[in-house]
């Protein structure tokens, strides 16, 4: 986008898409392709957070989609209803989304860790080892062209590093367990409701993701 556009008033009001580039799909999950992952993790006793839980959150969207978000964890609302991203969170991605041009239903939602942590903690690194295969699986069936990873949690677990989101945001990576997948760190939302001075750096990543798939920001 052009400096003359105002990319961040756009980013600031999130409009709704004047076109939608990718075909829409009703909201379905990764069993929809594979209910042997499905029958794994509604099983799953991987980690101790499968006694707290009262929902596996698997994902939601497009199952061949060409964009995936990963996030963290489910929260309280996640957990609750068994969907990702509802919460003030998920009502920020959804405009996120929609200042490229897309709708939920458009991308895949998913997070690292399938299951609630008790409090909101952050999840702890045995739960992040037993769960990420699950997560790698859910890719390898969706074979996104763009996977964003938001937070520091899903970008050093999606890229196995312990750089700092800081330092990962804004650049593509890829990595052999994604194919040919790039992927694209960025701030999480929850971050962006509390820090807003960072939506301008998201939205410049965001812009790169639209670039990448050929995706024209009106």
């Amino acid at each position: 986008m052009e400096k003359s556009q105002n990319p961040l008033a756009i980013w600031q009001g999130f409009l709704p898409p004047r076109t939608v580039i990718m075909g829409q799909h009703r909201p379905r999950t990764t069993e929809d392709s594979s209910p042997n992952l499905l029958t794994e993790l509604e099983s799953c006793s991987r980690c101790k957070l499968c006694h707290a839980r009262k929902n596996i959150v698997i994902g939601e969207g497009n199952p061949h989609a060409s964009l995936v978000f990963v996030g963290e964890a489910p929260g309280e609302q996640e957990d609750l209803q068994g969907r990702p991203f509802i919460g003030n969170s998920g009502q920020l991605l959804d405009r996120m989304i929609a200042a490229i041009t897309l709708k939920r239903e458009d991308v895949y939602l998913s997070n690292v860790i399938k299951c609630h942590p008790p409090g909101n903690r952050n999840p702890e690194l045995d739960e992040i080892n037993s769960c990420r295969p699950f997560l790698v699986h859910q890719l390898q069936l969706i074979q996104p062209r763009v996977i964003v990873a938001l937070g520091k949690l899903a970008a050093q677990t999606l890229l196995e590093t312990d750089t700092p989101i800081k330092q990962l945001r804004g650049t593509f990576y890829t990595h052999p367990a994604y194919g040919k997948a790039q992927v694209m760190p960025t701030f999480h939302p929850s971050y962006l409701l509390h820090n807003p001075a960072a939506k301008r750096e998201a939205w410049n990543d965001l812009k790169k993701v639209a670039r990448e798939l050929g995706i024209q920001i009106p």
